[in-house]
């Protein structure tokens, strides 16, 4: 099974609105509940496409309460670390008059020392039968920045980190066989901006530098870069519609990714994998609610480009 492990969940309001205005009194059309953040998005994606997961997570209060009664009702096997402060709420706006999505994020509560050294325990006791990790979100306000850093050094298995600044940097003496930054979270990493390609792959060597076994960046609609030591690949994500939710859909690509490598795959092509699984997720309301034969027909238009 693969791990996927983190600190910052979420109970996710999406609401519907025919026009958005700003400074107005606008009223939804729809509203939806949803499991949500880059833990749960990761597993959720996971377990969507058939591939046997493992969710570890905080959760607490009500919104904890509803996280977990949606995984119950999904039947995706997960291990919670309960937490007095309730779970984060988050707040997705859609505006269907010109298909622009605001997203109102809610910082996760502080977690104490004795849930974090429950999660800690848990999560060795679970990467022991793991046949990869996957560790991904921001980590709270108060946790150390070596907080990754420590799980990895006892993870006995390939891990795949999703994170991006001090805790991406200071995890990285463990050399995890994939990190996944975005530009903007790349830039924030290394500590300057990076407007141009140049630049960027001035980045991506960083981390291999410092580290990573191989590095990938996405980049919105843009090319997804893939650096494995000195090899570059770039692929181009396809065109799909109708374009309903860009929520979820790098933690989708992380998913993909996962599933392709547990599988055996190279890492270009376990790269494809994940770039479909975001593709898919882009046209669904609902983050991370895939389907495995639409994602495999979407693989098959993932293509490196001429470098």
């Amino acid at each position: 099974m693969i791990l996927v492990a983190g600190l910052t969940p979420a109970w996710q309001q999406i609401m519907c609105f025919e026009r958005l205005r700003a400074g107005e009194v606008n009223r939804a059309a729809e509203v939806h509940w949803c499991a949500s953040g880059k833990v749960v998005n990761v597993g959720l994606a996971l377990t969507t496409l058939g591939v046997p997961a493992h969710l570890l997570s905080p959760a607490g209060g009500w919104s904890g309460n509803a996280m977990r009664a949606e995984f119950g009702q999904l039947n995706m096997p997960a291990t919670w670390t309960p937490t007095a402060a309730a779970t984060r709420v988050c707040t997705t706006l859609l505006n269907r008059a010109d298909g622009v999505s605001t997203e109102l994020v809610e910082n996760a509560a502080v977690l104490t020392e004795s849930e974090l050294a429950d999660f800690s325990t848990k999560y060795h006791a679970l990467a022991g039968q793991a046949k990869m990790v996957v560790l991904t979100g921001s980590l709270p306000k108060g946790t150390s920045p070596r907080f990754y850093r420590t799980l990895l050094e006892q993870t006995p298995c390939p891990a795949i980190l999703d994170a991006r600044g001090p805790e991406l940097l200071e995890a990285l003496v463990y050399k995890p066989c994939v990190v996944k930054p975005n530009r903007e979270e790349l830039a924030l990493t290394v500590g300057r901006l990076l407007p141009d390609r140049a630049r960027v792959l001035s980045a991506l060597a960083e981390l291999i530098e410092r580290g990573a076994q191989s590095v990938i960046v996405t980049q919105g609609r843009g090319a997804v870069l893939v650096m494995e030591g000195t090899r570059l690949t770039e692929l181009m994500p396809p065109e799909v519609a109708p374009v309903v939710n860009p929520i979820g859909c790098g933690d989708c690509l992380a998913a993909g990714v996962a599933w392709g490598l547990a599988r055996g795959d190279k890492l270009v092509d376990a790269v494809r994998l994940g770039m479909a699984a975001a593709a898919d997720n882009l046209t669904q309301l609902l983050s991370a609610r895939l389907s495995r034969e639409r994602v495999e027909a979407l693989r098959a238009r993932c293509l490196p480009l001429a470098v």
